[in-house]
């Protein structure tokens, strides 16, 4: 396997580790993550992507940016569909270059997952969902309508389209689901020991090594 490919996936396992540590948790969103907590009863919520912006905390559930293409969005829709109150989920913001988190998330939306846990058709660099039992992904896609205005920060704008969306209320999709994290070694019944599995196909060592790893299905 490349060795830049192993690298993404030690950067992005350690961002990981270190949001989960320092970033804000709720009990409504309990997988925390980078983001701004507004109205709980809106059935909108918006990912900025890259950009980093307001938006109106009385019409917005939730929002924040999502930076990358597999624990970014992770994150996403745990905290989703932990609040069964969002139907809509507007995508907004600039694009994240090189990862392309947003195109990424469509095509989740849109196609689900191949067998390897790789984002069916995106173009993201590393689009894998590893973290998430394959329910809580059908739940996000069942449960949302995803609303594309990738390259739009006009507030104006979308403001107008938030309140177009608000005005359907299509009200709640059940109870809460509430994700649990899980680890692809674990989940397939490997005794890896210290070894934490970045992906199916590769392990992270105690002290940082990188190894190609078999996991039983």
């Amino acid at each position: 396997m490349p060795i830049l490919y192993k690298a993404i996936l030690v950067f992005c396992y350690a961002f990981y580790m270190i949001s989960v540590i320092i970033l804000p948790m709720s009990s409504m969103y309990p997988w925390g993550g980078e983001f701004t907590i507004g109205n709980t009863e809106s059935c909108v919520a918006a990912v900025t992507l890259s950009s980093e912006f307001a938006l109106p905390k009385a019409k917005v559930a939730i929002y924040g940016p999502m930076k990358t293409e597999n624990i970014g969005i992770e994150k996403v829709i745990a905290n989703v569909i932990s609040n069964p109150r969002i139907r809509f989920l507007l995508l907004c913001g600039e694009e994240v270059r090189g990862h392309r988190s947003g195109a990424t998330l469509i095509a989740l939306h849109a196609n689900g997952l191949d067998d390897g846990n790789r984002v069916i058709s995106a173009p993201g660099a590393v689009p894998y969902v590893e973290n998430l039992e394959r329910p809580a992904v059908e739940r996000f896609r069942s449960q949302v309508q995803l609303i594309d205005m990738t390259g739009c920060t006009d507030k104006a704008a979308l403001t107008a389209r938030i309140d177009e969306l608000l005005a359907k209320g299509p009200g709640p999709f059940g109870e809460p689901f509430i994700a649990e994290r899980v680890v692809a070694a674990i989940r397939k019944g490997a005794n890896l020991g210290d070894i934490v599995a970045l992906h199916r196909t590769i392990a992270l060592g105690p002290f940082g090594e990188v190894s190609d790893v078999q996991l039983r299905d």
